[in-house]
């Protein structure tokens, strides 16, 4: 079974992620999750295509491989802040795929 982020923020979709890896039900299934937006939506708004901004823009990006790794081994405890470029909902209306 794989996990999208969908149009969740990064941050929802983190805490979702570790919450499904705290399910104390059986699994008698592979679990994983394939993030595209949710992975690296504060990366690009850090860069905003800048070569200056690439330093924080690497920043960000690991700093969100960082917290999803965490929330696979559902050892992810959420972030204190839900202001900034994580907490804000990546939804398209009508976004096709």
């Amino acid at each position: 079974i794989t996990f999208l982020s969908g149009g969740q923020s990064e941050e929802e979709a983190s805490i979702n992620l570790n919450a499904i890896n705290n399910c104390p039900l059986p699994r008698p299934w592979a679990l994983t999750f394939s993030y595209g937006r949710a992975l690296q939506a504060s990366a690009l708004n850090a860069w905003r295509g800048q070569r200056e901004n690439e330093e924080l823009a690497t920043e960000e990006f690991l700093k969100r491989a960082e917290v999803n790794g965490q929330a696979a081994l559902g050892k992810y405890e959420g972030s204190d802040d839900g202001s900034g470029a994580a907490g804000q909902s990546l939804y398209v209306a009508d976004h096709a795929y």
